[in-house]
């Protein structure tokens, strides 16, 4: 037997401080597993993936463009991943594929505080976001708005998972960034959040070396705000937590993950 691989899978993937971050908790937890990228475009992720677990993989991460190619995909999903109707977690057991997102859970491990009775807008539609307006309204939050670009994939994501569709971003005690603006250099004009002050809490699910627009734009109108390497840590924690049965190193995976890219 060869030794036990994990992996994140994305088209682009090499910007991805998850091997960086799952690794050092492998070294930590003392398992001789490693974990890698795997990048692999859209056309190709379904063979791909199926051919992991037979080449060895436990497990992977799934992210952009991915997370719904993945649901359809799995052979099981947990109750999270068939409400949301996106992946972010691989296990192969066998030629089986088991499906879960703790993007969802890790989100609200990364806030630290219930969102339960607050008002809140999801920016994006698409794997992320979906996760998002799922775990505020599981968590208890009073209205999840979801404003994107397309207007018409907003009223898709909202209409599945019962929030509210805007024209264009409104006020609300919680802001959750689920788009690329800032992975790219885009500016925060993108997000026509001209005029609109950012509630209690921001999150972006955004990371980069440096302060992203939205971190500026929060920090700006003293929000609390929640970086993505933040909710990376929590989510990578709960998917280590899926593969190995073990408690993950929090600690240790946050310092690996603010230590810089991948090379």
């Amino acid at each position: 037997m060869g030794r036990t691989l994990l992996g994140v899978a994305g088209f682009p993937v090499s910007h991805s401080r998850s091997p960086r971050m799952q690794n050092a908790a492998l070294s930590e937890l003392g398992m001789d597993w490693l974990y890698v990228p795997v990048p692999v475009p859209p056309e190709l992720f379904a063979a791909t993936a199926r051919a992991l677990g037979e080449a060895g993989f436990r497990g992977l991460n799934v992210t952009v463009p991915h997370k719904l190619a993945a649901h359809d995909l799995a052979d099981s999903r947990s109750p999270a991943a068939e409400a949301i109707g996106a992946v972010n977690t691989l296990t192969f057991e066998g030629i089986a594929i088991q499906a879960d997102n703790t993007d969802a859970a890790g989100l609200l491990d990364a806030m630290g505080e219930s969102p339960r009775g607050q008002s809140a807008l999801v920016l994006g539609a698409g794997g992320a976001a979906r996760a998002a307006v799922w775990a505020l309204l599981d968590a208890g939050a009073a209205e999840v708005s979801v404003w994107n670009r397309t207007a018409e994939r907003a009223a898709a994501v909202a209409s599945d998972l019962g929030a509210r569709p805007v024209a264009r971003p409104v006020a609300a005690d919680l802001v959750v960034n689920c788009t690329a603006v800032g992975l790219g250099g885009e500016e925060l004009g993108e997000l026509t959040l001209e005029g609109v002050e950012p509630g209690a809490v921001v999150v972006d699910m955004v990371y980069a070396e440096g302060a992203t627009p939205v971190q500026e734009w929060a920090e700006r109108g003293g929000a609390r705000f929640v970086g993505g390497l933040e909710v990376l840590v929590h989510q990578g924690a709960r998917s280590l937590r899926r593969w190995t049965g073990l408690e993950p190193p929090v600690d240790v995976m946050r310092a690996a993950a603010g230590a810089g890219p991948d090379s």
